[in-house]
Formats: C-alpha cells, sequence, structure tokens
C-alpha cells in the first residue's frame, strides 16, 4: 500500500461496528490505526484486518484517558504522516436505572461514551486543520432521541452520554468547517456480541417493529459512516442519520 495512502483512525475497532467500519475502510484503500483495549478481542481484530490486507497500527488503551489518546495521535501521525478519518464508535453499555447506579457507574459511562469523543477529537483536529481537510463521524444511538425502550441494553446514562454526542457533532460541525465535517449515525437495532444475547430472546418481538423486516448487522452501520468519511464531492456536515431500519421513524 502507497505511503500517500489515506489513514482511519477507528475506535473500538476490535469488534462489532468499529470492526466492520475498519474493514470496509481498509478495502477503500485507507491505513487504519485501531483503537481498543487491549487484550483477545483486540489482537483478534487486528488478525482480522491483516488478513485482509490492511495496513493497522494498533493503538491499545483507554479511550477515556486523555493523556494516552493524545499520545495515540501523535504516534499516527509518526507511524502515517497524517489523518484524514476518525471514526469514534468505542463505547460502553450501561443497564443500571437512576436508583441503582452509582456515581462511578455514571462517571465511567460518561467518560468511555462521551468524553472519548472529546479526547479523539481534540487530539486530531488540529492535524487536520493544518492540512485542509478531514472527517470525522461519531457513533451515537437512536437511544438518544427515544431514550431507550424498557428492553434496551443501556438505560439513562447511556442514553445522556449519546445524546451529548449529537450535540458535539452538530457545534464541532460548525467549528471546524470548512476543512473538517462532522456528521454523526445513529444505530438502532443492531446484532453484535453486546446485544446478541437480548436479541436472541426477543427476535420476533424486535422484528416485528422494524419495517425492513430483519435485525441490523455491523456491516449496515459501516456502510453509511464510510460513505461520510469517503464521499466525493462532500456536502454533508452536522448531519444526524439513523439506521435502524425505519424502527423509529415517528
Amino acid at each position: 500500500m502507497s505511503v500517500s495512502a489515506p489513514v482511519a483512525i477507528v475506535t473500538g475497532g476490535a469488534r462489532g461496528i468499529g470492526l466492520a467500519t475498519a474493514l470496509a475502510l481498509a478495502e477503500k484503500g485507507y491505513r487504519i490505526a485501531v483503537s481498543d483495549l487491549d487484550g483477545p478481542d483486540l489482537a483478534a481484530g487486528i488478525a482480522r484486518l491483516e488478513a485482509a490486507g490492511a495496513t493497522i497500527l494498533p493503538l491499545p488503551g483507554d479511550v477515556s484517558a486523555f493523556a494516552a489518546v493524545g499520545a495515540h495521535a501523535a504516534t499516527c501521525l509518526d507511524r502515517f504522516g497524517r489523518i484524514d478519518v476518525l471514526v469514534n464508535n468505542a463505547g460502553i453499555s450501561q443497564p443500571k436505572s437512576l436508583i441503582d447506579i452509582s456515581e462511578d457507574e455514571y462517571d465511567r459511562t460518561i467518560a468511555v461514551n462521551l468524553k472519548s469523543c472529546f479526547n479523539w477529537c481534540k487530539s486530531v483536529a488540529p492535524a487536520m486543520l493544518a492540512a485542509g481537510r478531514g472527517r470525522i463521524v461519531n457513533v451515537s444511538s437512536v437511544s438518544a432521541n427515544t431514550g431507550g425502550a424498557r428492553s434496551a441494553v443501556s438505560k439513562f446514562a447511556y442514553c445522556t452520554a449519546k445524546a451529548g454526542i449529537l450535540g458535539m457533532t452538530r457545534a464541532l460541525a460548525k467549528e471546524l468547517a470548512p476543512a473538517i465535517s462532522v456528521n454523526a449515525v445513529c444505530p438502532g437495532s443492531i446484532e453484535t456480541a453486546l446485544t446478541s444475547g437480548l436479541i436472541a430472546a426477543n427476535r420476533e418481538a424486535i422484528t416485528n417493529t422494524i419495517p425492513l423486516g430483519r435485525i441490523g448487522t455491523p456491516e449496515d452501520v459501516a456502510v453509511v459512516i464510510t460513505f461520510l468519511a469517503t464521499v466525493e464531492p462532500n456536502f454533508l456536515t452536522g448531519e444526524i442519520i439513523d439506521v435502524d431500519g425505519g424502527q423509529w421513524v415517528n
């Protein structure tokens, strides 16, 4: 692959939507920096990407740690010389209600799901602005708008963080224009390792709420992220796109 090939950073890129997105961007010729917690998932994700022929830079660590993220962005620039795309996908679930959740659990949910987006945007925006170009795609959730169903994997703290991502997206789209476009996607019922148990137990009921008649896949979301990250010419910024098969259409 050419040393001048574009570069994408995908957080939470070791599995699920993140891995599907990394694979899709690699197929388009992007070199990929994968940010995720160190462990078996990251090793397996890197192996899959390398087997697909991708040029990979693993960035193991906690996306909620500001200094560590800054160091990872610097490493990416040192290795590849550019950063063209940032996909803020990393996140964790939080099933506890307001009554049951502890302060530490709430803070951790906000830190991983929302502060991580600040950490990475803050760390890569200067390089993108200096280059005069860049794309940021933030992964939120339909729960940011709906509040999450009673049967949802995650409750209010997760919804709060994901709603914050939408505000950040709209604000940064104005602040970083015209060099950097900033958009967000809101996945609906997507079958991943995180959600497979719940979906398996309620597949028919969930499918019946989706006009397109099936549960979504990580690839369904990845194709929209990849579009936002790579489309030319581009006249989209500050947009929020639901990827939910019509499930939450009002």
